[in-house]
């Protein structure tokens, strides 16, 4: 059954850092571009980052870039966002979703495989 299954969310403090890992079961990571997205009470849902096969390309979203990196282990099944300098406006669930290579690198295509989300709470 294919899966992936986010993790490392929870409560951190304006200004802190999170580290989000995305563990991929059932399929071959490196067929596949990754990427992070995150939805907010209210709003509609925000790609964030993807990166390539091997990590060649990646995209980040001007309200994250300088401040989000993705990276990805396809060893380990993983990919990861490490998140610093987080502000409150950055509180909500955070999901990861896979789409085949060929479909392109790009958080604008439509993903095929989506997690159930970590929730991320930014606040003092």
């Amino acid at each position: 059954q294919l899966q992936l299954v986010e993790s490392g969310g929870g409560l951190v403090q304006p200004g802190g850092s999170l580290r989000l890992s995305c563990a991929v079961l059932g399929f071959a990571l490196d067929q596949y571009t990754v990427g992070w997205f995150r939805q907010a009470p209210g709003k509609e849902r925000e790609g964030l980052s993807c990166i390539s096969l091997n990590a060649e390309i990646t995209y980040y979203a001007d309200s994250v870039k300088g401040r989000f990196t993705i990276s990805r282990d396809n060893a380990k099944h993983t990919v990861y966002l490490e998140m610093n300098s987080l502000n409150p406006e950055a509180t909500a669930v955070y999901y990861c979703a896979a789409v085949p290579y060929i479909k392109g690198y790009s958080v604008y295509v439509s993903y095929t495989y989506w997690g159930r989300g970590t929730p991320v709470t930014v606040s003092s």
